[in-house]
């Protein structure tokens, strides 16, 4: 049986972390590929978020090397707001014969009894949660009280966050050991994230 996960995100931009985590999904579910979905609307977003294109070539320069990584852009694709049960429907009605795990971190994790129909989603995937250092992934209470299929992925902690690069870039500060060196410099030389 074919394992997938799927990992998505707004990406905004990729950064290590990510990376990290996505070789580590790899690695610690034995998946054949990881499908990276970046968000088209991130409905749980209050940012205006860099367009579609840009953060979809940024992906493409950071994920070049490894063929077991894909992007997948029904996301991008899709009007309207990205739910993740849409694209889990839509990705699942052509392979339902995969295992599909859906690879998410602690601060989802916590909030996804916030997802649109997340009781659902937690039929249709196992989750892969990254963890903080020595502990235990948390469910909300509303997971809590639902079976669920939930795998925790050690992911050693590092401290880099979209949030945090997008500042940087803001501040003037390089952003070289944050992401991978193509996307610093498409970074640049689009001038994203500037004041």
């Amino acid at each position: 049986m074919k394992r997938i996960g799927i990992f998505g995100g707004s990406f905004d931009p990729v950064h290590n972390a990510h990376l990290a985590l996505g070789r580590l999904a790899l690695q610690h579910l034995g998946l054949d590929e990881l499908r990276w979905v970046p968000a088209g609307l991130p409905w749980q977003k209050s940012r205006q978020v860099t367009p579609g294109a840009q953060r979809l070539e940024m992906l493409r320069l950071a994920l070049k090397g490894e063929p077991r990584f894909v992007i997948d852009t029904c996301e991008l694709d899709r009007s309207g707001p990205s739910y993740t049960i849409d694209t889990l429907r839509a990705l699942q009605a052509h392979e339902p014969a995969a295992a599909w795990f859906l690879v998410i971190g602690q601060d989802q994790y916590a909030r996804l009894d916030t997802w649109r129909e997340w009781p659902e989603l937690l039929q249709r995937v196992t989750l892969a949660v990254a963890g903080r250092a020595g502990v235990p992934p948390q469910p909300p209470a509303a997971l809590a009280a639902v079976s669920h299929r939930m795998v925790p992925l050690p992911l050693p902690p590092m401290a880099v966050s979209a949030t945090e690069i997008r500042a940087r870039v803001a501040q003037g500060q390089p952003v070289d050991a944050l992401v991978p060196p193509p996307v610093a410099r498409y970074i640049e030389q689009h001038r994203l994230y500037q004041a």
